[in-house]
């Protein structure tokens, strides 16, 4: 068996959200910042066991941004490689229950609030970038 084994062929499970709310400018949607990468994304996660895709999306934004948030329309999905695995990613359109103040993590050290377009310019990777895009229009606040 050439040293392969299943977990090499494991698919990476995770799922995150488009966290929007209203502002006067119109609808903004929620990046967060990861200092490992020094990136700016989308809030998501990697499933833990017994969950579905749905709760780890909560469960994911919840822990990286702080706030509560609810589900709304499923918003797309997208794949990639991490280091020879396949990582697929779920994402859902979400709104606020109840915005929090941020508090800096491990994971997370910023949140933004964004315009779409410039969300857009902020992300760090074109499979979000494109997802963001295809999303403006079905956002759930206006």
């Amino acid at each position: 068996m050439n040293g392969e084994t299943a977990e090499s062929h494991a698919v990476i499970q995770a799922a995150g959200g488009l966290v929007w709310r209203s502002a006067a400018e119109g609808p903004q949607v929620l990046l967060v910042h990861r200092p490992r990468y020094d990136d700016w994304s989308l809030p998501k996660g990697k499933m833990e066991a017994g969950e579905s895709w749905a709760e780890t999306a909560l469960r994911e934004v919840e822990e990286e941004t702080g706030h509560a948030v609810a589900l709304a329309d499923f918003a797309g999905s997208f794949s990639y490689l991490v280091r020879g695995q396949v990582k697929v990613v779920l994402f859902w359109h979400m709104t606020l229950r109840q915005e929090r103040p941020f508090v800096p993590n491990e994971e997370v050290d910023a949140v933004q609030w964004l315009s779409p377009a410039t969300a857009a310019a902020q992300l760090a990777y074109a499979q979000e970038r494109e997802l963001l895009a295809a999303s403006v229009s079905r956002s759930p606040v206006s």
